[in-house]
């Protein structure tokens, strides 16, 4: 069922790689390989994936999870690109871009703590069967 209310968490975790995305856009971080920009397409695969498989909670939960750590290494590539950038770490000069990333890891702990709850839901009722 796609109106649970993890699905919508994790539609804004997915939101919030596509902000990255496009606000991302000036984080060079290697010149040869578009880090930023593969982990936000690879981040809205995932999140497509983990959407649409709602009748498999435990895939929903391992997605999630690769999804966060996924997240998480943004937040450190991100962090090293402002501390590396000149005039030091002021968000107004410099963007918001670690700040989706961590929005999305949010997300997705709430989304996981929700696909839990169903699940336990779901076995207790088996038992009663």
């Amino acid at each position: 069922m796609l109106q649970r209310i993890q699905t919508i968490w994790t539609l804004l975790a997915v939101l919030a790689a596509v902000f990255l995305f496009i606000t991302g856009q000036d984080a060079v971080i290697s010149d040869s390989i578009p880090l930023v920009n593969i982990g936000c397409i690879v981040l809205v695969i995932i999140g497509a994936l983990s959407i649409f498989s709602f009748k498999n909670r435990k895939r929903q939960i391992l997605l999630n999870t690769i999804s966060i750590i996924i997240n998480a290494l943004l937040i450190g590539v991100l962090v090293y690109w402002l501390l590396n950038l000149s005039g030091g770490i002021q968000f107004p000069e410099k963007g918001i871009e670690p700040v989706f990333p961590l929005l999305a890891v949010i997300c997705l702990l709430i989304a996981n703590v929700f696909i839990r709850k169903d699940e336990r839901l779901v076995k207790s009722v088996d038992r009663l069967r």
